[in-house]
């Protein structure tokens, strides 16, 4: 689960982790007021949106009057903002930081993600502040310096030190610098977070260092330790699909090929997005039902792939082990009736009540298309959607 940038600042404070004053705002007229309120010569008019690449979007204002507050409050929010993480369709923006203006000397990057080799978080840092990471990671591997730490003793005080002085902090800020990577490896782990990015974290004229950006994702499966958190889900920012599969926990994420996929079990469904692209189509989606869906859950899951327009055929592959494959059968034939089905369905299953399964999709009397096993299903579905989008 993400979060707003302003919702990361204030989790994050109260871990001692700095971050400027700020209001969050809906209205011009309240960014007008945030701007008095916080009472500095200079405030930054901030879009909250899930996307990087705000403020070359145009959605990051700086403003020295509350007239220019409200202002830039008006050409900002019920806009439609377009970044590299938007996609073309943009992403409506709802609500404003304002943000105390920094008097900023130098900026940094700070992150903490899981490394996988190790199994333990890694704080990053780079003296490449406001870069994409990914940008510096290509063209200057040697400018971002690592540190695996324990999440219960937390990052050891030498290779703190070894990071501040590696980026460059000054020798007066260092300490300031190292309070506030301890505080962000603190609320990574008691959050139990999957991302913690901090860019760019900022030294100022006036001697702090303080968080001018921040990006915080959570994990879902831990989100029930955290019910505070959960609340802070916004689900305008999430693609409508994607929220209606959680109702029933679902795992789906959208994507950009034509042909659904309902499968069960996040490596079998790579997988089988693997082999339709091995054999010339693309995926519209990832959909993983999981191992115990009931045939509610199955039902669910065939409404949403359908509900999506790109989907010009829909391939069905499933293993039965604790997910049998009659109930499978059954949500595809309830799903497929109810949503009256107008694309091309190709269907393989295999494991427990197998042949079961294979009956109730005979005498479903639907015009399914059964595979023998993944490289026939793959290319029968393929074939089909290229032969559906012909038609149209």
């Amino acid at each position: 689960m993400k979060l707003h940038e302003f919702q990361a600042k204030q989790v994050l404070a109260r871990f001692g982790v700095a971050v400027p004053n700020g209001i969050e705002c809906r209205t011009p007229e309240e960014a007008r007021a945030a701007h008095s309120k916080l009472g500095t010569p200079v405030t930054v008019v901030k879009a909250q949106i899930h996307a990087g690449g705000r403020g070359k979007a145009g959605g990051v204002k700086v403003v020295k009057s509350a007239d220019e507050a409200a202002t830039a409050a008006a050409a900002i929010v019920g806009k439609k903002l377009f970044t590299h993480q938007t996609g073309p369709e943009g992403q409506l923006v709802r609500r404003l930081w304002v943000e105390a203006g920094s008097a900023i000397e130098k900026e940094y990057y700070i992150g903490i993600a899981v490394d996988r080799e190790s199994q333990l978080p890694v704080m990053m840092a780079s003296s490449e502040g406001g870069m994409e990471i990914e940008e510096v990671a290509a063209k200057h591997p040697e400018k971002i310096l690592k540190a695996p730490f324990s999440p219960t003793t937390g990052l050891a005080k030498p290779d703190a030190e070894r990071l501040v002085k590696g980026i460059g902090i000054p020798a007066a800020l260092q300490p300031k610098a190292i309070e506030f990577m301890n505080a962000l490896a603190k609320a990574y782990c008691d959050l139990d977070c999957s991302l913690a990015e901090i860019n760019p974290l900022v030294t100022t004229k006036d001697g702090k260092v303080l968080a001018l950006d921040a990006k915080i994702n959570l994990d879902d499966n831990a989100l029930f330790r955290h019910k505070d958190l959960e609340a802070l889900r916004d689900l305008d920012e999430e693609a409508p699909l994607e929220v209606e599969a959680s109702k029933f926990g679902l795992n789906y994420i959208k994507l950009d090929g034509n042909i659904g996929c309902m499968v069960n079990g996040a490596g079998l469904a790579m997988s089988t997005m693997d082999v339709i692209q091995l054999y010339g189509g693309m995926p519209a989606n990832f959909l993983d039902v999981g191992g115990g869906a009931t045939a509610e859950q199955v039902t669910a899951a065939f409404k949403i792939l359908l509900a999506d327009p790109n989907t010009e055929a829909v391939l069905v592959n499933i293993f039965g082990g604790i997910m049998k494959c009659d109930i499978i059968a059954e949500g595809i034939v309830t799903a497929a009736r109810q949503v009256h089905l107008t694309v091309p369905l190709v269907v393989r299953l295999e494991g427990t009540n197998v042949e079961l399964g294979k009956q109730k999709l005979v005498q479903s009397g639907l015009p399914i298309i059964t595979a023998s096993d993944l490289d026939d299903a793959a290319q029968k579905a393929v074939a089909a959607a290229k032969a559906a989008k012909l038609k149209k």
